[in-house]
C-alpha cells in the first residue's frame, strides 16, 4: 500500500514539473529548425542557377560572382545536426556562414542592377524572383524556430519548471542574432546631390 501511494506522489510530483512540456517544446523547436534548414537548403540551390544566368553576361563583375559562389561553398559545407541547436558555438558559426550567403546574394543582386540585358533577362529574372520567395520563407521559418526558442527559455528559467531543467539537463537553446547589429543601428545616409 506504502508503495502504491509513493507512486501516485511521484507521478503527481512529475507531472507538474515540466518534463512533458521540455520533450513537446524541444521536439518544436526542432521542427522549426528543420525548416529554417530546408529553406536554406532552397536557397543554396538557387545559387548555382542564379550564377550561370548571370555569368552569360560577359561583363559582368566576377569578383561578385566568386564571392557568393565561395559563400554557398563555406554555407553548404557546415554540417548541422540536431546537437547543433544545443551548441552555441556551432549555432553561431552557422549562422554566421548563412549571413555571408545572404550578404553575397544581396551585393549580386545590387550589382545586376546595372546590367540591362541582365535585368530583361527572362529566366534571371524568374530566378530573382524565386530567390525573393525563398528569403521570405527563411525570414518566416526563422521567425517559427524564435518563437520556439523562446517558449522553450521560458519554461527552462522559469520556477519550478525551472529545477526540472538543471534535473536533466536542459539548457536554454541559442536563438537567431543579428550579425552585424551595430551597422544596422545607424540610420542611413541619403545623399541626393551625387548623381
Amino acid at each position: 500500500m506504502r508503495a502504491w501511494v509513493m507512486a501516485v506522489l511521484a507521478t503527481l510530483a512529475l507531472s507538474g514539473c515540466g518534463y512533458n512540456d521540455f520533450q513537446r517544446l524541444d521536439e518544436q523547436t526542432k521542427s522549426a529548425w528543420s525548416e529554417v534548414l530546408n529553406q536554406y537548403q532552397r536557397r543554396a540551390d538557387l545559387v548555382p542557377n542564379i550564377v550561370a544566368t548571370v555569368k552569360g553576361e560577359a561583363n559582368f563583375e566576377q569578383e561578385t560572382l566568386t564571392k557568393v559562389v565561395e559563400a554557398r561553398a563555406k554555407a553548404t559545407s557546415i554540417q548541422v545536426t540536431p546537437e547543433t541547436l544545443n551548441n552555441p558555438e556551432a549555432f553561431k558559426k552557422f549562422q554566421a556562414a548563412q549571413g555571408e550567403l545572404g550578404s553575397a546574394l544581396s551585393r549580386l543582386m545590387v550589382v545586376s542592377e546595372r546590367y540591362p540585358d541582365l535585368k530583361a533577362n527572362k529566366g534571371f529574372s524568374d530566378l530573382r524572383v524565386q530567390l525573393e520567395g525563398t528569403e521570405n520563407r527563411i525570414t518566416v521559418a526563422r521567425n517559427r524556430y524564435i518563437q520556439s526558442v523562446q517558449e522553450y527559455n521560458v519554461l527552462a528559467r522559469s520556477f519550478p519548471s525551472n529545477l526540472t531543467a538543471m534535473v536533466f539537463s536542459y539548457q536554454p537553446k541559442p536563438a537567431f542574432a543579428v550579425q552585424n547589429e551595430a551597422a544596422i543601428s545607424a540610420p542611413p545616409v541619403v545623399d541626393f546631390t551625387k548623381k
